[in-house]
C-alpha cells in the first residue's frame, strides 16, 4: 500500500480501543493462575498484593524513566487506604514476595498464544517465520549478581558489571516474542539456551538463524520434515560441503560431515547430513551461500530465499527496540538481587510483547505490515494511555486525552524500507569526553 494511501486509511479510523483496551490483553484468570500454579497465591490482602505486584513489574519496564514508586502511584496498583500512598521502604518487600516464577509462567503463557497465532498471520509459502538469537543485558554490579550471572573476562579484566545473556524465539513479522531463556553470561553459551528452545518451535515452520547456529546438532535438531520444520542459515567461509545434485545456477543439493567433536557429544548424529545451497551476491560485497533444509526448489524458489534470509534481522531490531526505546538506552538493569533480575527481565519480555501486540492491531486497521508501525511512538502512546485510564484526579480529561490518540495514530506510520540502502561500517566521530588510559597504564 502507497504511503499516502496508508497514512489516509489510518486517519479514518473511527476507533481507538486498540490503545484503551491495552490491559485486557492480559487475562485476569492467567493471573490468578500464574499465581496459583507457581504457589504464590495469599489469603492476606496487602496494600501490594501479589496481582497487583504483577502489575507494577510490567510499569517498571515501561516506565523505564520514572522511579519504582512513582509508577505505583502512577499507575494507582496499590489498593486504597486512609494512610496515604504506599511506603518506599515497603516495595521490595513485595516484589520478593512474588518473586520470579509467577511472571515467567505468565509470559510463557501469553507469549505462546500471542506469538503463534500472529507468525501463523504472516506466513510465507504456508510457513510461520522464526528467528532464534542472543544478546545481553548489564546488572548492578552487587556481589550477589556478580556470584550468580558473572560476566566477559579479558586479558585486561573482568567485565565492569556481570551479564545476563539473554536467548529468544521471536516471530520475524511481527517481532512478537515465543520463547526466552536466560542464565550467567560466562557459564552458559547462546547455543545452549538456544537448544532449549527449539521444542517450542511449531510445525510448518521456518527458522532462520545466523552462522554461529550452523551445526548439525542444531539444525537437524529442528528439522523435522513430518512436521514441515525446517531451518535456514549462512555458511561460513570454512563450511565444506560436496554438491550432490544441481537444480541452476546457485542452487544445489550439498552433503556435509558432521564432526568428530559432534557426534562425540551426540552418538545419535549422522556421519553426513545434506541441505540445499544457494548462493547470492550483493553489490560491493563477495559471494555469500546460504544453507537450508527446504530442498524442493519448485516450492520454495531460490530468489526468494535469497531475499527471505535477510527478515533474519528483525530480530536485531526487536532486541534494538527493548534496549534502546523500552529501557531508554539504560544499559544497566534496576534490580540488584538475581531473583528480582530475573522478575524484572520476564516483566521487559511481557511488556515488550504488549506494545508489540498493540503494534500488530494497529497495523492490521491500517492494512500495513506491523514492522511499519514506529514501535516507539506506539510505546509512548501506550504509556500515555495507561496512566490516563488510572488517574482519578481529572477523569473528565481522559475522553479527550484518548480523542487525541486518533490524530496521533497516523503518525505511528513509518515509510516502506528500502532495500537499496546501504550504511558502511565505518566510526566517523570517535570523540570521547575524557582520554584514553593506555593499557600499561591501566595493568600497573
Amino acid at each position: 500500500m502507497p504511503l499516502d494511501l496508508a497514512l489516509r486509511s489510518a486517519a479514518s479510523l473511527s476507533r481507538v480501543d486498540s490503545f484503551t483496551n491495552f490491559r485486557d490483553h492480559i487475562k485476569p484468570e492467567w493471573i490468578e493462575e500464574a499465581l496459583e500454579a507457581t504457589g504464590v497465591a495469599t489469603l492476606r490482602r496487602r496494600r501490594l498484593p501479589a496481582d497487583q505486584v504483577i502489575w507494577l513489574v510490567l510499569g517498571i519496564a515501561l516506565f523505564r524513566d520514572k522511579a519504582i514508586e512513582e509508577v505505583v502511584d502512577r499507575l494507582n496498583v496499590a489498593l486504597p487506604s486512609p494512610h496515604g500512598a504506599v511506603a518506599k521502604s515497603a516495595i521490595p518487600p513485595a516484589r520478593v514476595r512474588l518473586g520470579a516464577e509467577p511472571m515467567r509462567w505468565l509470559f510463557e503463557r501469553s507469549a505462546k498464544k500471542w506469538a503463534h497465532e500472529s507468525a501463523d498471520r504472516h506466513r510465507w509459502r504456508g510457513l510461520s517465520l522464526y528467528g532464534i538469537d542472543g544478546s545481553s543485558l548489564r546488572l548492578d554490579d552487587t556481589a550477589a549478581s556478580r556470584a550468580e550471572f558473572d560476566g566477559w573476562t579479558t586479558g585486561t579484566g573482568p567485565s565492569s558489571n556481570p551479564l545476563v545473556r539473554v536467548v529468544v524465539l521471536m516471530a520475524l513479522r511481527s517481532h512478537l516474542i515465543a520463547a526466552a531463556g536466560f542464565g550467567p553470561y560466562a557459564a552458559t553459551s547462546e547455543i545452549s539456551h538456544a537448544v532449549e528452545l527449539i521444542d517450542r518451535i511449531p510445525g510448518r515452520s521456518l527458522t532462520i538463524l545466523d552462522a554461529l547456529y550452523l551445526g548439525a546438532a542444531a539444525l537437524l535438531q529442528i528439522e523435522r520434515p513430518d512436521d514441515e520444520r525446517h531451518w535456514m542459515t549462512k555458511a561460513k567461509s570454512t563450511t565444506k560441503m560436496r554438491e550432490i545434485e544441481r537444480y541452476a545456477d546457485g542452487d544445489c543439493l550439498v552433503e556435509m560431515d558432521v564432526t568428530w567433536d559432534a557426534r562425540k557429544l551426540d552418538p545419535s548424529l549422522p556421519k553426513t547430513w545434506r541441505a540445499r545451497a544457494v548462493t547470492y551476491k550483493r553489490p560491493g560485497f563477495p559471494p555469500r551461500t546460504l544453507l537450508t533444509s527446504l530442498l524442493d526448489p519448485n516450492a520454495f524458489p531460490a530468489a526468494e530465499l535469497r531475499e527471505l534470509y535477510h527478515e533474519r534481522w528483525e530480530i536485531e531490531l526487536g532486541y534494538g527496540e527493548i534496549k534502546t526505546d523500552m529501557l531508554d538506552a539504560e544499559a544497566t538493569l534496576r534490580s540488584k538481587s538475581p531473583a528480582l533480575v530475573k522478575q524484572e527481565l520476564w516483566g521487559i519480555l511481557i511488556g515488550f510483547n504488549l506494545v508489540r501486540l498493540e503494534m500488530e492491531r494497529v497495523a492490521n486497521e491500517a492494512r500495513v505490515a506491523p514492522t511499519r508501525i514506529s514501535f516507539l511512538l506506539a510505546l509512548h502512546l501506550i504509556r500515555d494511555q495507561w496512566a490516563w485510564s488510572t488517574d482519578t484526579r481529572s477523569p473528565g480529561a481522559i475522553p479527550k486525552q484518548l480523542l487525541n490518540l486518533r490524530a496521533h495514530l497516523k503518525r505511528l506510520l513509518l515509510p516502506a524500507r528500502r532495500s537499496d540502502r546501504s550504511y558502511p561500517r565505518t566510526v566517523k566521530n570517535d570523540y570521547r569526553a575524557y582520554p584514553r588510559r593506555k593499557r600499561e597504564t591501566a595493568l600497573k
